[in-house]
Order: structure tokens, then sequence, then C-alpha cells
């Protein structure tokens, strides 16, 4: 039975049930999950001194595009907004391949893990005619050499430009093939147990990129299956008004004639519901992803957090893409998510630790698990761990619940564990050597973007 030790932390914020904080506390895993939390004296195969850290529950990530990880920081699409924006980088994922999805994986799942993230959903959706097999496959593949949980899912795109959708005819499917696929992948991958690392999920892309009979029928697949579902939504003002131009309703009325709402259901971004829809979001019980870095940069509204709170609506925190965000480190969007919320509700806002238990308990219940999230007995054996020694958090330990929100944390956390395992050590990723790495990552990255250039 292999055994992990955390000796004597400085604090333990646990976000279980009774929000309790603990000082100069052992936590002890076994076999991957939790066994003591406490003061007394434990002995174990590995042991990890944190007298000078502060441990928290493993970050849960809701939504994010990892294949978009090679088109970051571009300088033509800086300054535009969602449609165009989309328009724009079609071009350049039309030319995506098992190896750029790979390395793409690893990049912005290291990356994560190094910023205290532990579970991942990632939303792949764009599958280019002649390279459309084994994507999904390298996702898994990446997950696992990391150590990462991984919920992926099979997403889709059938409706292209010539029938009145968004992308180009390379990155579409026809509803046959995707629905056959979306099971294969379910049948391969997903591990519905307890504790599990792997899970599917099926993810029709968007109202404007897929069509009702697509949805419809994923809807039924993914519900005889036992797998969740997934798609964006409400997410600007122009999507709204495609909905309305071509099915006569709002976007949420759609999503509920198509059968796309419940609890087995979690949109990403959730920004233009009025009041009526919020109260049908609680009611129920879908779930939304709040993606606040990416709402930010694409200028595409601020979501209306402290009203779902308040209303009972399920929410959980997300990156989102790569090529939105510009990053996968959810403890930015953990900070930047309360400020905004700050800016734009005052004292009504969420607090500091309220972004916590979203991006912890809120997320995991988006992806429809109880093992993940909060650090009690019984708990999966997830955490991360920041360094008090840091110069950035010299006078803020009075409040370390609320600390990653109202302070924030820049720098690379000190060890993150997973299932268990230490996946992370004095800031460099275990399983990975990072500076190889990125070395070979960076070739084929340029050679990705020549060859879009070229075409």
């Amino acid at each position: 039975m292999a055994t992990l030790l955390i000796k004597n932390a400085q604090t333990i914020v646990t976000c279980d049930q009774q929000d309790r904080v603990l000082t100069q506390a052992n936590l002890l895993i076994k076999d991957g999950v939790i066994a003591y939390i406490g003061p007394q004296a434990q002995v174990a195969d590995r042991t990890i001194d944190a007298s000078h850290h502060i441990v928290y529950p493993g970050l849960i990530n809701t939504h994010h595009h990892l294949y978009q990880t090679f088109t970051r920081n571009l300088p033509a699409v800086q300054n535009m907004e969602l449609f165009d924006w989309l328009n724009a980088l079609y071009k350049i994922w039309a030319n995506l391949d098992q190896r750029i999805v790979y390395y793409s994986a690893l990049t912005g799942l290291g990356e994560l893990l190094k910023s205290g993230c532990t579970t991942a959903f990632d939303h792949h959706y764009v599958f280019p005619k002649g390279a459309e097999s084994g994507l999904i496959e390298a996702q898994f593949q990446a997950a696992t050499k990391l150590g990462i949980r991984l919920h992926a899912s099979r997403g889709s795109m059938s409706l292209s430009q010539k029938d009145g959708g968004l992308p180009p005819d390379r990155v579409v499917q026809s509803v046959d093939t995707i629905l056959a696929d979306s099971e294969r992948i379910v049948t391969k991958f997903h591990d519905p147990s307890r504790f599990s690392m792997h899970q599917v999920v099926l993810a029709p892309c968007s109202p404007f990129s897929v069509t009702s009979e697509l949805m419809r029928e994923t809807a039924k697949l993914a519900r005889h299956l036992g797998v969740r579902l997934h798609t964006h939504l409400a997410e600007t003002k122009d999507e709204e008004q495609y909905v309305l131009e071509h099915f006569g309703m709002s976007p949420l009325a759609y999503m509920d004639s198509l059968g796309w709402t419940g609890a087995d259901v979690w949109y990403a971004h959730g920004i233009h519901f009025n009041h009526e829809e919020l109260k049908y979001l609680a009611q129920t019980q879908t779930g939304v992803a709040h993606c606040p870095i990416s709402n930010m940069k694409l200028a595409s509204g601020i979501c209306q957090v402290a009203e779902m709170l308040r209303l009972g609506v399920p929410v959980g925190l997300g990156v989102d893409g790569s090529a939105s965000n510009d990053a996968s480190n959810l403890l930015a969007d953990l900070r930047v998510g309360f400020l905004m919320q700050r800016l734009n509700s005052s004292n009504q806002a969420p607090t500091g630790y309220d972004f916590l238990k979203l991006a912890t308990t809120g997320s995991a219940k988006l992806l429809g698990r109880d093992d993940i999230g909060a650090l009690a007995v019984g708990m999966a054996g997830d955490l991360f761990m920041i360094d008090t020694r840091n110069i950035s958090l010299v006078g803020t330990l009075r409040d370390p619940k609320a600390l990653l929100g109202t302070v924030g944390f820049a720098s690379t956390v000190a060890y993150t564990v997973v299932n268990g395992q230490v996946v992370v050590a004095d800031g460099q990723l275990v399983n990975l050597d990072e500076a190889k790495f990125v070395a070979d990552a960076n070739q084929p990255q340029q050679q990705f973007i020549a060859l879009s250039a070229a075409n």
C-alpha cells in the first residue's frame, strides 16, 4: 500500500463541508485516497515537510481547448471578438494532427499542473479531414504521462459555412460519423468508477457550428452511455442574434427544446442569460463554467456569477482555450474572476474563498464527481502546496481561505499531488524533462504556424 504524508502543514484549507482550516496538521494519503487529516503523527513511504506551506485541494478546470496552445499570442487576432477570431483561426486549426495535439496537450496540462490544477476537462471539437483519428487518444496519452486527471470530450462540428454555420468545410463531419466515433471513444476511455483518472464527455461545439439533429442525437447517446454533456452557450451577443435569426428563440430555449438542460449538462461561459433564464438553470441544475480571462480578452461580457450563486446555479471555473486566454493557469482565472466580480457587483460579489470553492467543489459538481474538490478522509489525494516563504506572500497570511482570490499567487506552486502521486516537486514537473520538452515542442509549433501561413 503506497503512502504519502504531508507532514506538519502550516495550514490546510480543506474546502470541506465545514470549511475547516487546520494548522500544524498532518495529511496521510494511502493508495491515492486521503486516509487521515489531523494532529497525530503518521508514518508513510514518502514524507513532504509542509511546515512552511499552505495546502489546498487540487483545482479543477471545467473548460479548456488544449489544441489551441500552439496558436497563443498571434498578433493578427489579438483585438478580435469571437466570430471574427474563430474565422481567422479555423484556417490554422484545419492543419491539426495527432502530433500537434499531443504536444499542445502536454504543454497545456503541464502548465495547469504547475499552477495547482489536478483535474482538467478539455473540449476538443476540431477534426480536420484526413487527420481525424488519434486526436483524443493523444490527449489521454499526454495526461497519462504527466499524471493529471483528464475529462476529455468527443466534441464535434457538423454545420459548415456552406450550410449556414461558422466553421469551414475542412473541419466538419457528418452526424453519423460523429455519433459512431463518440460511442467508440466512450467505450475505449470512459471510466465512471470512483477516483477514476479518465472520463469522457460528449460536447458538440456551439449553436452556430452544429445542427439541431446532432444536438438531439448526442443528448440521447450520452444518456444511453451514462456520460455528461457540454457545449458553448450564451457567450456573445452575436451568438444570441444567430440563434434568434435561425431558430426563432433564445439560445437557452433552443437548448431546452433539444433536451440540453439538466443536472448532466453544463455550458461554457453563460454570460448573456436573463433573470428568468438563470432561475431556470437553477431549477434544472444546469451548470455554467465561468471563464473570466477569456471573456475579458474576447470582450464577450461579464458573467452574472453573484446572481447565479444566489439562485443556486451550479458554477465552476475554467481557463477556456489557450488561444483566448493565452495561458493554462486556473490560479490566474481565480484571482481575475474575483476582481472582475468585485468591479461588477461590489459588496454583493463572491468572496475570495467563494472563488476557491468555485474552482474546487463547484467545478467537481459540474463534472459529476463527489470524490475530488475537497480535502477530507475518503476523498481523492489531490492537492497542491504553496511555499509561504515566497516574498509575494509577506503580510498576506491572515486569511488563507481568501488568499488566492484577494492576493493571488503568480509563482509556480511548490508541489502538486494527484491520486497520491507527486507530479510537481519544487516547482518542476516530475514526469517530464521540461527543458528538453520546450526545445522539442517549439519546433513543431513553428512548423504548424508556417504551414498554416503557406495555406
